[in-house]
């Protein structure tokens, strides 16, 4: 595990690209999932103004690690989110981008979703294995859409599962914990002063908090698991 601390969003945001780019070296696909959250609007947004020419956006092919059941023109969708900030400003193919279908049951969905992660992503042990799964963290401990209250949906044997948020009973569809850490990379992207006591308890005891928070349970198979944080998301780590 690599924790990387920046003073600004900017400074993540280059980070984050050249991190992006040595990825994409000499590779024609790279099978990205895609978080959402306020962080990646952030990155999403830089690229869009900085990096519409020098990423190779035909060799990035897009999913998303979880998704709010609304329609795709919802304000709260993660995928609008992508399509405002990043798809309507880069020359990325839409033959590319394979998005959650919110707005489906979300059952029937969730399995929909599990099969086409079978035919499009390669796999590692009978798994779909990401070359980079991007990650937030809920200032409660969730990653993608698993929640504390549903920590056991990360054991799940499905490739995607449908959670529910605690507060408001949304339903969300998740890729579950073996797909996460069967990326070949996963990278948090965390900022922001609200989430420095759980990015001080996952990175610090990750193993004594992990029956309690999801985001404690990423530990991909290679051990390729980098954060980057802004200096007030890490402003309680140990020096």
């Amino acid at each position: 595990m690599q924790t990387k601390i920046f003073s600004t969003k900017e400074e993540l945001n280059r980070s984050f690209t050249d991190y992006l780019k040595e990825i994409l070296k000499d590779r024609e696909r790279v099978r990205v999932a895609l978080s959402g959250g306020s962080t990646p609007k952030s990155l999403f947004d830089y690229w869009a103004q900085h990096h519409k020419k020098d990423i190779d956006w035909k060799s990035i092919f897009l999913f998303w690690g979880d998704e709010r059941c609304v329609l795709p023109t919802d304000e709260q969708s993660n995928y609008k989110m992508t399509k405002d900030y990043l798809l309507d400003h880069v020359a990325i193919p839409e033959r590319n981008v394979f998005r959650i279908k919110g707005e489906n049951d979300p059952v029937a969905e969730a399995q929909r979703y599990s099969t086409l992660l079978q035919m499009e992503v390669e796999t590692a042990d009978a798994v779909p294995s990401f070359d980079l799964v991007i990650l937030g963290l809920g200032d409660d401990g969730h990653t993608a859409s698993i929640f504390p209250h549903e920590i056991d949906l990360w054991e799940s044997v499905d490739l995607c599962v449908v959670g529910t948020h605690p507060d408001s009973g949304q339903k969300r569809i998740s890729l579950s914990g073996k797909v996460i850490n069967h990326a070949q990379r996963v990278a948090f992207l965390v900022t922001g002063a609200a989430k420095a006591e759980k990015v001080k308890q996952v990175i610090e005891s990750g193993k004594e908090v992990a029956a309690v928070y999801p985001a404690a349970k990423v530990n991909p198979l290679t051990r390729d698991l980098v954060w980057f944080l802004d200096k007030e998301a890490a402003c309680l780590l140990e020096k």
